[in-house]
């Protein structure tokens, strides 16, 4: 690890004090399933995630009273480098459209009864390009990560994370081959639909970023600092919060799961309060989720980000609590239970 002084020292102190799970809970949930009225097992992952909705809630019946969708926007300086076919601009127009309630992320919020807030991080202020020098300063980083961890405010008891920022498929594909090297081409994809053009253009700012900042990447906050981008460093400080805070988080795609991957690298159990919302079909975000140990819950084809297949999780989510919580018991319907014996 690279020593780097105060700022970060405060993320890595944060780190070490994530709390556990709680078993007490986890228990009354396994004791309550076993008296519901269907088979054992039946409801499959349903099942699995009432637990762990208990288990990091610290709450014997698991609530989703509060669930809300956060999604971070921000600007890149490696647009500069031809990566996507779409301008800056479009960024905060996206976020004007988030605004009328005219995005794909407001029609599957409003289905499912989840809050939504955006959060503009400096978008007239693009990092810096990553091909020729560091996206953020240090300073930089940890405040942002700090205003990230306000997603959190309010009460939130599922928080599922999102993101938007033109170029922030290239910035995502640089942290993944930072940090489980190789090929980096293999953590390409064509984001908003680069042609084979922008495909190479893409694939080579990666290369070159990664050529700029060799021999500091070993520490995944500065590897973080240097290769990301604001909304990541916001998304990683929302999942930070939310662990210390026993708030359960839904991950969107293929960027959000750069944030995660990165409080990963600084520790395996980092994640163990978070679930992947759904596998994107963008670059080799289905590779990612089988290091990072995250079994998606949806596999529909998607890469669009913006939340969208997070918020179509947390639906899912909402019905596994409804479930436990909702159904009788074997004595309360007047079922007979299995047979002993």
């Amino acid at each position: 690890m690279n020593a780097t002084g105060l700022p970060f020292d405060d993320i890595r102190n944060l780190v070490a004090s994530m709390p556990g799970p709680d078993l007490g809970a986890e228990r009354k949930v396994r004791e309550r399933d076993a008296q519901l009225t269907k088979p054992p097992g039946s409801l499959g992952r349903l099942e699995e995630l009432a637990l762990w909705l208990a288990t990091w809630q610290g709450k014997p019946k698991p609530e989703v009273n509060r669930p809300t969708v956060c999604v971070f926007a921000g600007n890149h300086g490696v647009v500069a480098q031809g990566v996507s076919p779409y301008p800056q601009s479009v960024t905060r127009q996206m976020l004007e459209n988030f605004s009328a309630g005219g995005a794909a992320i407001n029609q599957i919020c409003a289905s499912f009864d989840l809050g939504f807030k955006v959060f503009d991080l400096a978008l007239d202020i693009p990092t810096a390009d990553i091909t020729q020098e560091a996206a953020l300063d240090e300073k930089a980083c940890v405040a942002t990560m700090a205003f990230g961890m306000e997603a959190i405010s309010g009460g939130i008891d599922l928080l599922g994370l999102g993101e938007m920022g033109i170029g922030n498929t290239t910035v995502a594909a640089a942290i993944y081959a930072g940090l489980y090297g190789g090929d980096s081409s293999r953590f390409v994809g064509r984001g908003t639909g680069v042609d084979d053009e922008g495909l190479k253009r893409k694939a080579g700012a990666v290369e070159r970023a990664l050529m700029t900042h060799a021999g500091h990447l070993s520490d995944p906050l500065e590897l973080l600092r240097r290769l990301g981008g604001r909304e990541i460093a916001a998304m990683a400080g929302a999942i930070l919060a939310a662990r210390l805070n026993r708030i359960p988080v839904v991950l969107d795609g293929y960027v959000v799961t750069a944030a995660a991957a990165v409080l990963h690298a600084m520790d395996p159990s980092a994640l163990d309060h978070c679930v992947a919302g759904h596998v994107s079909a963008e670059g080799a975000h289905r590779e990612v989720l089988e290091r990072l140990g995250l079994k998606p819950l949806l596999d529909l084809g998607m890469r669009l980000g913006e939340g969208s297949g997070a918020a179509l999780a947390m639906g899912i989510v909402k019905a596994a609590a409804a479930c436990h919580n909702g159904m009788a018991t074997f004595s309360q319907a007047g079922v007979d239970d299995r047979a002993d014996g």
